[in-house]
C-alpha cells in the first residue's frame, strides 16, 4: 500500500496539511502499539508495524520535497537514490557557482542573502512541478526533482555557514 492510500489522501503533489494531520492522527489513533499490549503477540506485531508504516507515511507526505520524490517514483520516474547525484552538466555548473559564492560570503548578511536566493528560486521551482506532473513530463520531473534536491541541499549549507561565521565573529 502506498503512502497517500494508507492515509485515505489522494496521490497529490498538493495536499492540505489540515487533511493530512487528520488522517495521521486518526491512524494513530487506530494502530498506536499502546492500545495493542494486552492483545495476542501477533495483534501487537501488525498494529507495531501498521504505526510504524503510518509514521513513515505521514513524514514523507509533510515535506514537500518527499512528497514530490515519492510521488515521481510511484509516476515511474528514476531518481539517483543518494540524493546527491548531479548528473546535469547545467546543474552541477550552478551548483560548484553557488557553493563558490557561499565559501567567499563573509558575513551572515552575505549568507542570508544566497540564502533568500535560493530559497525563492526552491519556492518556484516546487510550484513549477504541477504542471510537469499533469503533462506526466518524466524527463523533466527528473530534472525538476534534481534541482530542488540540491537547493534544498544548498539551504542546509547557507545554514551551517551562517552558524560557522557566528561563531567565529561572535
Amino acid at each position: 500500500m502506498d503512502h497517500f492510500a494508507r492515509l485515505g489522501l489522494p496521490a497529490a503533489l498538493d495536499l492540505d496539511a489540515g487533511a493530512l494531520d487528520k488522517a495521521y492522527f486518526a491512524g494513530q489513533r487506530q494502530w498506536h502499539p499502546d492500545r495493542f499490549v494486552a492483545k495476542p503477540p501477533e495483534e501487537r506485531a501488525k498494529a507495531s508495524t501498521e504505526a510504524a508504516a503510518l509514521n513513515d507515511a505521514y513524514r514523507t507526505l509533510k515535506n514537500p520535497l518527499d512528497r514530490a520524490v515519492y510521488l515521481a517514483t510511484l509516476k515511474g520516474v528514476e531518481l539517483p537514490g543518494d540524493g546527491k547525484t548531479i548528473d546535469d552538466p547545467d546543474l552541477l555548473m550552478e551548483a560548484m557557482e553557488a557553493r563558490e559564492e557561499l565559501e567567499e560570503a563573509g558575513t551572515v548578511q552575505a549568507v542570508d542573502t544566497l540564502a533568500a536566493k535560493v530559497c525563492g528560486e526552491f519556492d518556484r521551482a516546487l510550484k513549477g512541478l504541477g504542471s510537469l506532473f499533469l503533462a506526466n513530463d518524466k524527463p523533466a520531473i527528473r530534472k525538476a526533482l534534481l534541482r530542488l534536491r540540491y537547493l534544498d541541499k544548498f539551504g542546509e549549507e547557507a545554514r551551517a555557514r551562517r552558524t560557522n561565521i557566528e561563531r567565529s565573529t561572535g
